[in-house]
């Protein structure tokens, strides 16, 4: 077993080893790259600009879309770069490093996801007390809430996995380091380290789920009564955030809670929710939000300037 510390890099399957493939993925993952920074920082920098976009709504929102960006920016451009290598290698530290990047980022997002359908909860259920409650102080511990959660459960998933002896075969087939590829390599028995693993990676989703679902259904009862305009702006978003939601959660809940034993089918699902829906996120939101859409014309036209000199 000496020979597990010598294993000093792993070699990444990719996508496809068909050369005509990986030209036409190169292509086309670097155009859905262009568009996940280029429609999440447009999002962030309308917001911030905005003196219109100053409700928790759009704080959550300005915050999902940068942790798209670091999102996608894990494993997009290592996967871009090797559809022209003929050796796709990643080192030890390099793979262990895309893991807590890729589980940190991940349940951060789904962690502001929660935050987001609370904030809809209190702005629908109870506007009279939703400036009260859901101020920028309250919302900046949110945020932070949501990052140290990330940051914990990603340092569970880190720990374990680089604690474990790689003695060969060094091939993962997959374009990053994950956790269940990593799993099938190591030299001992992952039978109790696997079962941690995936308990960590299924309760803390699913509890989330739970409370998504929960404020869903009590958002959707409290509509049959007649609603104001508030409630009108919160409705709004609540459409989009639950096709985010439905998205995020579904091929999430495919990969690590229901687990394929075809790492090949799990890795087509992972190019959905790491690059995919980052780049669905600006989408979806742009074009089911009014404000959002007004805010972005003013951004661009110049107005933007002339309100801030009125003021």
């Amino acid at each position: 077993m000496e020979n597990a510390s010598s294993v000093k890099e792993f070699i990444l399957v990719g996508l496809s080893e068909n050369q005509g493939v990986q030209k036409i993925c190169f292509v086309m993952f670097l155009f859905f790259c262009m568009i996940i920074v280029a429609g999440n920082l447009l999002i962030v920098i309308t917001v911030i600009s905005s003196q219109h976009l100053n409700s928790p709504m759009y704080f959550f929102l300005s915050y999902l879309s940068f942790v798209d960006i670091c999102y996608s920016s894990i494993t997009a451009p290592k996967m871009i770069a090797d559809f022209f290598v003929e050796n796709k290698t990643i080192s030890f530290v390099g793979c262990i490093a895309q893991l807590f990047g890729v589980h940190f980022l991940g349940l951060s997002k789904i962690f502001i996801l929660t935050v987001m359908a609370y904030d809809c909860y209190r702005a629908i259920c109870r506007p009279l007390h939703y400036s009260t409650l859901m101020t920028r102080h309250v919302c900046g511990q949110m945020v932070m809430g949501s990052w140290v959660g990330g940051f914990m459960h990603s340092m569970v998933q880190t720990l374990l996995t680089s604690c474990l002896l790689f003695c060969g075969p060094n091939k993962i087939d997959h374009y990053f380091g994950d956790v269940p590829p990593l799993l099938q390599l190591a030299c001992t028995n992952t039978y109790a380290l696997g079962i941690i693993v995936v308990a960590n990676s299924r309760m803390t989703p699913l509890s989330c789920f739970f409370i998504l679902v929960m404020s869903y259904i009590v958002i959707l009862v409290s509509l049959k009564s007649q609603m104001s305009k508030e409630q009108h702006k919160a409705l709004s978003t609540f459409g989009s955030h639950i096709t985010m939601v439905i998205l995020f959660f579904r091929l999430c809940t495919f990969t690590y809670i229901c687990p394929s034993s075809d790492l090949s089918e799990d890795k087509s699902v992972a190019v959905f929710y790491t690059v995919i829906t980052p780049m669905l996120n600006p989408l979806i939101c742009t074009l089911r939000n009014k404000e959002v859409k007004s805010a972005m014309k003013k951004l661009w036209s110049g107005k933007m300037r002339s309100e801030k000199g009125e003021v």
